[in-house]
């Protein structure tokens, strides 16, 4: 069990090329002025409005870079917090609502529960690029039912190991849909913080905290 480490950003080292260039900016303007201040016609002084605005210019430039590095600094800690907070996850089973399930050794295991009593069923197992790889019929009676899928397409192929989604269609006798809901379950291996959002290893697959409906020792 482990927790994938969190890819880390730098915002000071862009913060600081920031400063940096706005420094150079500064100091080129400063010399600018001085020396128009030096050469200016004594008849005809030049006007201080523009320089005036020009400083304010420069001075909010500088508070929205700050404001930037605070910002990316606040994000990161978020990132972390949450991290932590997946990781308390670690060596849990828990129960995912949002379909997934984890194909592993040719088995994927889900339950499914109808609200009502339906005329008809029919489970759809997807790929990851959403693409139907294997559909039947499903029992109707209300309540729960599990479905385990062998891993393999309807032609028979075994299909490779990963995560799958299983989605449920019921209908009554008037043709309304009767409503359902899927679920998982599985044992978190690890945190994967990759992507800046913590995401849930369970077997083969990945999913957002959201998803975890229930949690066991």
């Amino acid at each position: 069990m482990s927790v994938a480490p969190v890819s880390s950003s730098t915002p000071s080292t862009g913060a600081s090329d920031a400063m940096k260039q706005l420094s150079g900016n500064f100091d080129t303007f400063l010399t600018l002025l001085t020396t128009q201040l030096k050469n200016q016609d004594p008849t005809s002084p030049m006007d201080s409005n523009q320089f005036t605005q020009q400083l304010v210019q420069f001075s909010q430039v500088e508070q929205q870079i700050d404001t930037n590095t605070n910002l990316k600094s606040l994000i990161a800690q978020g990132q972390t917090q949450a991290g932590t907070a997946a990781a308390t996850y670690l060596g849990k089973k828990v129960s995912v609502t949002n379909g997934q399930g984890s194909l592993a050794d040719g088995a994927a295991n889900w339950s499914y529960t109808l609200n009502g009593t339906a005329a008809t069923v029919g489970l759809t197992v997807t790929d990851a690029n959403n693409k139907v790889v294997y559909a039947s019929a499903g029992e109707t009676a209300q309540g729960s039912h599990a479905f385990t899928w062998d891993g393999k397409d309807n032609n028979g192929n075994a299909l490779p190991d990963g995560g799958y989604k299983l989605t449920v269609t019921a209908k009554d006798g008037a043709g309304n849909d009767v409503a359902n809901s899927v679920a998982s379950a599985g044992v978190v291996s690890q945190i994967d913080m990759t992507s800046g959002t913590p995401q849930l290893v369970i077997g083969n697959m990945e999913v957002g905290v959201a998803d975890i409906a229930a949690v066991g020792i």
